[in-house]
């Protein structure tokens, strides 16, 4: 389980008199609960990045506080952290190293001995489809080659929780249909707990069994896709998105 209260992150923008504080998380609130896929949603600017980048460790907060299976991240950040998994948009594989060795070295890090990470690496590879790939240079890999890659090297030391960024960005159908399989495997088959943000409506309608909707920092609303559209009176998924995400702006 994930949770976030009251989160705040600011970013100093400009200098001298221009000098400014942008608030990119302001107070927002949620949970994740395990074996259920949560998907964060908002427009550009809402948040949404920097509070998986908060949650993942990867930024400090201005307030607010983080659990991970309720480990305090600013407290125990290291407990916290092993029990999270990461795909982040920027996928970060050597291209220089074999889809096995980028997963394996990872594993390591993990703190995995050389046995264990190679049967998980080959566990992960029947698992994600990967054994063809896993001796092939990820230079030239496809974005769906890559996805999955870096999905296994981020699974390698079976986090109960798990962070993905946009993971469909780039993806074609096929390697977007085959990446919605694994998330559903991973909650129903293991009950992971999963918090992916996406723009893609669809994405959310079949995957999601819980939506968080930001805007300007903040979470404005939550709840399952039929609960958010009988909220906003819409039959619509993402007429209902809109209604609440853009409640405040005139237009």
């Amino acid at each position: 389980m994930i949770e976030i209260d009251g989160l705040r992150r600011g970013f100093v923008q400009g200098r001298g008199r221009r000098r400014r504080e942008l608030l990119a998380v302001d107070g927002a609130s949620w949970r994740a609960a395990d074996g259920c896929i949560t998907g964060l949603l908002g427009s550009n600017g809402a948040g949404k990045t920097t509070t998986l980048r908060l949650v993942s460790g990867l930024l400090p907060p201005d307030g607010g506080q983080i659990r991970v299976d309720g480990i305090d991240v600013a407290r125990r950040r290291s407990a916290a952290l092993a029990r999270l998994g990461v795909l982040s948009d920027a996928r970060g594989l050597y291209p220089r190293l074999t889809a096995r060795e980028n997963i394996v070295y990872y594993a390591r890090l993990q703190g995995l001995d050389e046995a264990a990470a190679q049967a998980r690496t080959e566990q992960l590879a029947q698992t994600l489809e990967l054994r063809a790939l896993l001796d092939r240079r990820t230079e030239g890999f496809s974005q769906g080659e890559r996805m999955k890659t870096a999905l296994a090297r981020a699974l390698v030391h079976d986090p109960p929780n798990l962070i993905l960024d946009e993971p469909t960005n780039g993806l074609d159908v096929m390697a977007t249909r085959a990446l919605r399989d694994t998330l559903r495997r991973l909650r129903d088959d293991e009950g992971k707990c999963i918090v992916f943000s996406t723009h893609v409506m669809q994405e959310v309608e079949r995957l999601c069994d819980q939506v968080v909707v930001m805007a300007a920092g903040r979470t404005v609303a939550s709840g399952s896709v039929a609960e958010l559209c009988r909220r906003t009176g819409s039959a619509d998924f993402e007429q209902a998105f809109v209604a609440l995400a853009f409640a405040g702006r005139a237009g």
